[in-house]
């Protein structure tokens, strides 16, 4: 157990730095860095002086480890547009995009789990096409496509829900489920099959015959098995939802994480596009870390090095 969780923690520190060394070289590797950074009706002298502040005249070996021992210790520098340390800034928008992702993943696990079962347990059922007709959906429409068209029906035609912000409890209602409905799709289709597949086991004609209610076996046996490649799935999209949620984001006005990263490409604000690419990298590194503590718990022929 303690090996196999360690070997992670390895991949996972390799991976991060790969993120950082990414980072440094996604400025530079589409032109001068500080031309890009400044106003397109900057002279040739602010440039200049530009570049020399901000350290882009030394080698590039030089840079490179100025901006990996900052890294480290969280400094990105400061903020163009908001004259401020960059960091701090992504930290503060923090809480808005985890209420998003949250009840995204909230709403795709409470609807998708139990129509997965359901459609699992009745294959051919009203049920069963119901939930293959979610997961089709979730893994077809377009998450952007769907927050228009949702605005247009709920917010400004029928009026249930605000179309922007983030104010009362219904305004987090359009963006999260725009955001987790393909979650929602993969989630029922995962279930389902898996549900499927665990019916024909022996275990479960044994457990039939014992006599115990259908209610224990869905509870105790199926869900049990099914949670095993749920556990990533719910883990892995998390962390897309935390690092890939700016199109919903931004067409909510939604003020976390995703709509500051817009703004700040938008701003041409690079220390800020850092420190979000590498603090996102970091959150989805250590969720990744505890879906495989999770898959452990879960699954004992991992907790202790048993193989197929």
């Amino acid at each position: 157990m303690h090996r196999y969780f360690l070997s992670r923690v390895l991949q996972s520190v390799l991976l991060l730095l790969g993120v950082v060394v990414l980072v440094f070289f996604m400025v530079r590797i589409t032109g001068d860095p500080a031309s890009l950074m400044m106003p397109r009706n900057a002279t040739p002298e602010q440039i200049e002086a530009f570049r020399e502040a901000m350290g882009f005249n030394r080698p590039l070996i030089v840079q490179f480890w100025d901006f990996f021992t900052h890294a480290l210790v969280g400094d990105f520098g400061n903020s163009l547009h908001f004259k401020s340390p960059a960091l701090p800034l992504v930290i503060e928008r923090l809480p808005a995009t985890l209420e998003l992702a949250t009840a995204a993943m909230l709403m795709a696990i409470l609807i998708g789990v139990p129509l997965g079962l359901l459609g699992g347990f009745s294959p051919g059922s009203v049920l069963d096409s119901l939930a293959r007709l979610v997961g089709l959906l979730g893994q077809s429409i377009p998450n952007f496509w769907l927050a228009l068209i949702m605005i247009l029906v709920f917010a400004v035609r029928l009026g249930w829900f605000p179309s922007f912000g983030r104010d009362e409890w219904k305004s987090v209602v359009l963006p999260a489920f725009a955001l987790g409905l393909a979650t929602m799709g993969q989630i029922v289709r995962l279930t389902r099959s898996s549900t499927l597949e665990i019916r024909s086991e022996d275990f479960i004609r044994t457990a039939h015959s014992k006599g115990l209610l259908p209610r224990t076996i869905y509870t105790k046996h199926v869900l049990r098995n099914v949670a095993i490649p749920l556990v990533s799935i719910i883990g892995v999209q998390f962390g897309y939802m935390l690092g890939g949620s700016i199109y919903i984001e931004f067409i909510f006005a939604w003020p976390g994480i995703g709509q500051l990263l817009e703004q700040a490409i938008g701003w041409r604000d690079f220390p800020m596009v850092q420190a979000i690419a590498v603090f996102t990298s970091v959150a989805v590194l250590a969720l990744n870390l505890l879906t495989d503590a999770a898959y452990m718990i879960i699954d004992p022929r991992i907790r202790y090095g048993i193989r197929e």
